[in-house]
């Protein structure tokens, strides 16, 4: 049997329960780093997914605890949409990816992990980032560790704000 070591999981196998919503819990702590909280705005926040699809995985979030887009204010929707073209804008200068795929699973049904709290996932494509290991292992291997993706993140912010 073959061995695949990644040593970074021990910080979420030994986590504590939390009960209640991730969403409205991190940005409540005002600990960004440790949460991955990038940016800020008046009613939403982009956070880099801590359990990502590709490198540079992010999400965008109301503050407020919604899971419809129809309960989002005008306000709330259109900067929800704001920070997702942000997202856009940054991943694409620092990461460089050649695609994005972009999108909302609304209800547990659609395969919502989070189905009371809505948030749109914005995940860097590269050609070529998929490969055998998924498909023959169901392990996905991802080449930086979150915290060197949000510190370069973080770093160019100031660049597309």
């Amino acid at each position: 049997m073959e061995q695949l070591w990644a040593p970074w999981r021990i910080e979420y196998i030994l986590q504590p329960d939390r009960s209640g919503c991730f969403l409205c819990q991190k940005p409540r702590e005002n600990n960004d780093e440790s949460n991955l909280v990038l940016h800020r705005g008046r009613s939403n926040f982009i956070l880099l997914n801590s359990f990502p699809y590709n490198p540079g995985h992010l999400m965008v979030a109301p503050y407020r605890h919604v899971g419809y887009l129809e309960e989002l204010t005008d306000a709330e929707a259109k900067e929800h949409f704001d920070m997702v073209k942000l997202s856009i804008k940054l991943l694409n200068q620092v990461v460089k990816p050649t695609g994005f795929n972009i999108g909302m699973n609304l209800g547990k049904v659609a395969g919502a992990g989070v189905d009371n709290h809505l948030h749109t996932h914005i995940v860097p494509r590269w050609q070529g980032d998929t490969n055998f290991m998924p498909i023959i292992s169901n392990t996905k291997v991802l080449p930086e560790a979150l915290k060197a993706t949000y510190h370069k993140l973080k770093q160019g912010l100031p660049d597309v704000l």
